[in-house]
């Protein structure tokens, strides 16, 4: 085994390899021979001879250590000469252990100028790392400062035997993948392209299908028309690619999406042309689809996140519908997100985008800026006639009428707006807290109800609510009941054992208000109307068109032909301590409001001045997304820079920023918060947090990452104790 670099770093043996006739093993010289015992089953001769042609594999071996990612060369033994290929499974000895590895390429000699050892065994012929998808997992550790071996793991499944032997139709087992079009198994040939159907709507829509079906990299920035037509628009555009011959992966955030994109896709193609991964398939089905895809089976790879490494054939399109959900981020490192690795997919394979949702996100801007992509939308005109109508709750006329209107949950304008609406169809309520009372304040001064639990040497802190009518004051850290001899109950009843640490005041008012109380104080206001909620662990997938009071939080809401939408406590969702709240409450109520019918009316509660609310007034968040990113740009926020966090132990931290060999901008450390307080056995110091954020231009972003790299290979090497995170680009930096 030898490796690119120094292996004595590794601290590997690489003396085991068999010795020539006539020469003494090498480390054994001077040993006492072992006693006699069982005696071994003589070696095969054949087992200790390398193959005859390209003798020498590359392997990339499973090694989370960051001075180790790099790939080792091992000698192929003549029996295995036939299985060890090209992205093919196999299992080394890599210092003194037996570990896993993917076979990169096979090679005539290595560099290394020591002994080599051999690879131990194939654990399958199935190449199932394609060269295109080994390029991408490099070129995706690169770019987030990560080893190959964790975006591996999230690239290519976890084997499952039997589902491997079995072999699907359509392609044979151990087939050669990657190898074009003309080896994909479909029956009965490329499915024929369909008509542009909704795509006409768009002044560009028509040529970018032809582009697609030309196999040109078109790289589209959509700004999606409100209503129920993107699953057919996406499902049209890849059915188009693959018409062409060309591979299609599709990513959207969550299984409801997926569902409405697969019945697309089902209306348009023949059966067996695309398939769909998700996690609830179970092990042996999902790997079943998963070998479909490799083997040519199927054009178009449709999922969630984990579909975006999905390895299709001849990629021409790949598509991403809402890159601005939280849910194409991946939790686990390199911590990549689904748009990046889409966007550096197509570029690296030469193959057309469709990157977008209904509301623009400023990194899909920034694409748009710098020319890689290009905008995709309706003109004014369609859009008026598509969107529904969008006024504020508290605008100059209303507060003429009704001056509590700024003030009121639920001003008068909002109950008249679901009553009219109500004799036409159901109607929408946008709620962004689950539950019953999110938040609780004392009902005299105001002052957040804190829990006060011991907690080591302080108190938990964490703040109380209450999870329904009847319930005591809970805290949402840490569980502890605030329990006492009065009775709990929300606004102006006594809380149970709990005081104010302020003025001593012993009873609670309502601060935040949760989906479960919104659907009890309209079901009250609205008596006879059906009331429905959706959220948590219950969300309904549709709801019939009769009148109904739909109650859901963001991202829950069912599908119907919604009369009206009230989007309420708007002030929540801006008043978040994010650089994303504009951003993200404009997502979310855009997401909503495009399932209202276009004659339909939607109400937004909150500031009616605020950029982000008159960008839905407008229905125009481009041109929101373009000011924010001109802000960002501005103030020195991603994406117009590149950003690293580095967060763990401080020790930590300082080492990864002390290894830093380039002029960065560090910013903190500072203390870390936590989500939840620290358990009160474990030590005040141990549990302490810090991070810091490094800031360079765009331009110095590959730099950033290789000097984080190496960072961290330097105290991987040292063996430094702590751990450090490094994320590059996150979601949340505040």
């Amino acid at each position: 085994m030898a490796d690119t670099g120094d292996e004595s770093a590794a601290g590997l043996l690489l003396t085991d390899i068999p010795p020539q006739p006539g020469q003494a093993p090498a480390g054994q010289a001077g040993k006492k021979e072992k006693k006699p015992g069982r005696p071994k089953k003589p070696k095969d001769t054949s087992t200790l001879r390398p193959a005859a042609d390209k003798p020498v594999a590359r392997i990339a071996v499973d090694l989370p250590l960051a001075h180790l990612d790099r790939p080792f060369d091992y000698l192929v033994p003549e029996r295995l000469a036939d299985q060890a290929r090209p992205g093919v499974r196999v299992r080394v000895r890599f210092a003194g252990q037996l570990t896993d590895g993917f076979l990169i390429e096979r090679a005539e000699a290595s560099e290394h100028q020591g002994s080599l050892r051999y690879l131990d065994r194939v654990v399958s012929a199935e190449p199932v790392l394609t060269p295109e998808i080994a390029g991408l997992a490099r070129a995706v550790a690169d770019r987030y400062a990560g080893t190959l071996a964790d975006v591996l793991r999230l690239a290519v499944p976890q084997r499952h035997a039997a589902t491997e032997a079995a072999g699907p139709a359509g392609g044979p087992a151990g087939a050669e993948p990657g190898d074009g079009p003309q080896q994909a198994a479909v029956p009965g040939g490329p499915p024929p392209r369909p008509a542009a159907g909704p795509w006409a709507r768009y002044p560009a829509g028509l040529s970018f299908l032809d582009a697609v079906a030309a196999g040109r990299p078109a790289r589209a920035a959509w700004t999606a028309l409100p209503g129920p037509s993107w699953p057919e628009e996406i499902a049209r555009a890849a059915v188009t690619a693959a018409s062409a011959e060309r591979g299609v992966v599709i990513v959207v955030p969550d299984a409801r999406d997926l569902a409405r994109v697969d019945e697309a896709l089902a209306a348009l193609a023949p059966p067996g042309t695309h398939v769909t991964l998700t996690a609830d398939l179970g092990p042996a089905e999902r790997y079943r689809r998963w070998l479909a895809v490799l083997r040519g089976a199927a054009r178009i790879a449709a999922g969630t996140r984990a579909a975006m490494f999905a390895p299709v054939r001849n990629l021409g399109l790949v598509v991403l519908w809402d890159d601005g959900d939280d849910l194409h981020a991946e939790p686990r490192a390199p911590y990549p997100h689904a748009r990046e690795v889409l966007a550096l997919r197509a570029h690296r394979a030469g193959a057309a985008a469709l990157i977008g949702g209904f509301a623009r996100t400023t990194e899909l801007t920034q694409l748009v800026k710098t020319g890689w992509a290009h905008q995709l939308g309706a003109d004014r005109q369609t859009v008026r006639v598509t969107a529904p109508r969008v006024r504020p709750a508290a605008d100059d006329n209303e507060l003429r009428r009704d001056e509590g209107a700024t003030v009121a949950r639920l001003p008068s304008l909002a109950l008249r707006t679901a009553r009219e609406a109500l004799t036409a169809g159901p109607v929408l309520v946008q709620v962004p807290r689950r539950g019953y009372l999110a938040g609780v304040a004392c009902a005299r001064c105001r002052t957040p109800a804190r829990c006060t639990r011991p907690a080591g040497d302080s108190q938990c802190n964490g703040p109380l609510r209450l999870s329904g009518p009847h319930a005591a004051p809970d805290c949402r850290w840490c569980g502890a009941l605030a329990t006492g001899p009065a009775s709990a109950a929300p606004a102006g009843t006594a809380a149970a054992g709990w005081r104010c640490s302020n003025c001593g005041h012993g009873k609670l008012r309502a601060t935040i208000t949760g989906a479960t109380r919104t659907a009890e104080e309209l079901g009250r206001a609205f008596p006879g109307v059906p009331v429905r909620t959706s959220g948590g662990d219950l969300v309904l997938a549709k709801v019939p068109a009769q009148p109904a009071l739909v109650i859901a939080t963001p991202g829950a809401e069912p599908l119907a032909d919604y009369a009206a939408a009230l989007l309420l406590d708007g002030w929540a969702l801006l008043s978040r301590p994010s650089l994303r709240a504009a951003e993200e409450a404009l997502r979310r109520w855009l997401a909503a409001a495009a399932l209202v019918r276009p004659d339909g009316t939607v109400l937004v509660h909150a500031d009616a001045a605020l950029p982000a609310t008159q960008a839905l007034v407008r229905w125009d968040p481009v041109t929101f997304a373009e000011r924010d990113l001109a802000e960002r740009a501005e103030l020195g926020f991603p994406p117009a820079v590149r950003m690293a966090a580095v967060s763990g132990e401080p020790a930590a931290v300082a080492s990864v920023i002390a290894g830093l060999d380039h002029g960065f901008e560090v910013l903190g450390p500072v203390p870390l918060e936590q989500a939840a307080p620290r358990p009160a056995a474990a030590p005040q110091q141990a549990d302490d947090q810090v991070q810091a954020l490094v800031r360079a231009p765009r331009a110095e972003g590959a730099a950033l990452a290789r000097a984080l790299r190496a960072a961290q290979a330097g105290r991987s090497a040292r063996k430094e104790g702590g751990g450090a995170r490094v994320q590059l680009d996150p979601a949340e930096l505040i």
